[in-house]
């Protein structure tokens, strides 16, 4: 019950603000030194990261990374309330119930001599900043590097090796200026703008599949229109949010978009898919380690949602999500499995102890087949 205990006291705090941010990473960080792991400490654009690093320095090198941050909820939701086996509450899947399990995972690895184990908290995973975040800082300063790298996000004990890429886009829709009494000689920009975006779902690339997708995602997240009560819009803003499949070529999502008439993109974002061999040594390995610890399989699956894996990955360093079971993510009713958890802190020790294991087999723990290539 160890992990559910310090799942609900995670959920209680309200990290999508700074100052609950801090107050949370303060108790991660006292969690940890009070079980004599030496805690580093750094801040990210005014956030804090907690960081810790066990077991011998010349050992396989494992990253687990997690996040204290959520998206924001009413406040009842920070309430953590138990309904039979399923703990409830913001942040309760994604991923205060992983990271709690990540912290255990920290002082269960500080009691071997095998295996390195860095572990990182992140307070900016949520973020709405997706240009700049704290885990590409930290790998390139060279702080989160190592063999393999597991970010406990939502999986239902399953392991991601795939997830869809981020393709951004604002797009502005032109109309054309009238008095707002006599609507019919404009051409209202914010109406268009609807139209524009069933244009865009109806577009070749959204009608694509993969081998572990059956389609991708167009979301409608932001859209801003008109300047005055009493005229016709002639301009408005949309930020559509694409996540596309590993098989997709973003600049051909792009172009297909610009083809629409009275449309232009003025900005956009792109962020690659996370790709990483089902066949990875690791994979394997956590494959093997998660079906001793749950008596099934462990499938290997594509995510919807992108996550920080990828930043492991364009640095080279093969990267996986793993989290526990559970479901409501970014809802109001967002939940995990109690018993999943203590499935998933079992599977990440039976992983880490398992390692050593797997060279004196002689498996070559390498980055084979790792990384975006």
């Amino acid at each position: 019950m160890d992990e559910r205990i310090l799942a609900e006291r995670l959920i209680t705090y309200e990290t999508s603000s700074t100052e609950a941010l801090r107050a949370a990473a303060g108790f991660v960080k006292g969690w940890l030194e009070s079980r004599e792991i030496e805690v580093i400490d750094r801040e990210f654009d005014g956030l804090p990261v907690v960081m810790a690093d066990v077991g011998p320095k010349d050992g396989p090198t494992l990253v687990l990374h997690g996040h204290i941050d959520v998206v924001p909820a009413f406040e009842g939701q920070f309430e953590p309330r138990v309904e039979g086996d399923r703990l409830i509450g913001r942040g309760a899947y994604d991923m205060k119930g992983a990271l709690a399990c990540l912290m255990w995972a920290v002082r269960d690895a500080s009691l071997q001599d095998k295996v390195r184990v860095k572990f990182v908290c992140v307070p900016d995973e949520e973020a709405e900043d997706v240009e700049r975040r704290s885990t590409d800082e930290l790998i390139r300063e060279g702080l989160l590097n190592g063999d393999f790298a597991i970010t406990g996000e939502p999986t239902d004990l399953h392991i991601g090796v795939q997830a869809k890429g981020v393709c951004a886009v604002r797009v502005e829709i032109r109309g054309t200026a009238a008095h707002g009494s006599t609507p019919w000689l404009g051409d209202n920009a914010i109406l268009k703008a609807h139209d524009v975006f069933r244009r865009i779902e109806t577009l070749p690339f959204s009608r694509e599949s993969s081998d572990l997708f059956d389609r991708l995602s167009i979301n409608i997240a932001r859209i801003v229109g008109g300047d005055a009560f009493n005229k016709v819009p002639d301009r408005c803003s949309m930020d559509v949010d694409i996540r596309f499949l590993p098989n997709q070529d973003p600049g051909d999502i792009l172009s297909q978009i610009r083809a629409i008439p009275d449309t232009e993109i003025v900005k956009s974002f792109i962020r690659a898919p996370a790709i990483v061999s089902r066949k990875n040594p690791y994979v394997l390995a956590l494959r093997e380690a998660v079906g001793r610890a749950s008596e099934g399989e462990a499938l290997s699956i594509g995510r919807d949602g992108a996550s920080d894996a990828v930043s492991f990955l364009e640095a080279g360093i093969p990267a996986v999500e793993f989290g526990p079971v559970g479901g409501g993510h970014h809802g109001p009713e967002e939940w995990v499995s109690i018993a999943s958890l203590a499935r998933y802190r079992k599977a990440l020790a039976d992983f880490i102890s398992g390692l050593p294991a797997y060279l004196e087999r002689g498996t070559e723990l390498r980055a084979v087949e790792g990384g975006l290539a």
